[in-house]
């Protein structure tokens, strides 16, 4: 038997007013109240909202998904590298990973979220402001901060056999970027 589709109304959780959304996207900031919302499996949940300083008033922000990881790794190289020591002194402490919350050209993304893995920018408030369409779902970020991880490590200059790692991440902010 085939589920039925349920229509979710969009309209703001705090003021009720409705939310102009496009087809793919799954986060919003209402423009009427500033409340922030995603869409969840039942409906609208709501958001917390960072800005950043340095967005121009005439430009419009870029969001991205951060967290905090905590990583175990255990790999498995041809012969004895250093590069075993120098993982585990990288992982040891938590990472911050910056998931880009719009579209994303993969090989950008590459570049750029090893770039911010390695040298996390700084996250100093600003004020509101307005920002690109949020396209990717939280439920991505998970993935997206495995795969900086695999590609971290791929990086490294040693003769990699095996990599196993857990990734734990603490739950993702919404944070509005220059």
């Amino acid at each position: 038997m085939e589920t039925p589709v349920e229509l979710i109304p969009l309209n703001c959780l705090r003021c009720g007013r409705p939310l102009p959304a496009e087809i793919e996207e799954v986060a919003w900031a209402c423009e009427n109240c500033e409340q922030g919302q995603q869409l969840g499996d039942r409906g609208l949940l709501p958001l917390e909202i960072h800005y950043a300083q340095g967005i121009a008033p005439s430009q419009k922000g870029k969001p991205y998904w951060v967290c905090e990881g905590h990583l175990t790794i255990q790999r498995d190289t041809y012969g004895k590298a250093k590069s075993e020591k120098d993982a585990q002194q990288f992982w040891g402490q938590p990472r911050q990973f910056i998931i880009p919350a719009f579209s994303y050209p993969l090989e950008k993304f590459t570049v750029d979220g090893l770039q911010w893995l390695q040298y996390p920018p700084a996250m100093q408030p600003g004020p509101r402001a307005a920002f690109e369409s949020v396209t990717v779902p939280v439920e991505d970020v998970q993935v997206w901060a495995e795969f900086l991880v695999v590609a971290l490590e791929a990086e490294r200059k040693d003769k990699i056999k095996k990599v196993d790692f857990t990734l734990q991440l603490n739950k993702p902010q919404l944070w509005v970027l220059p």
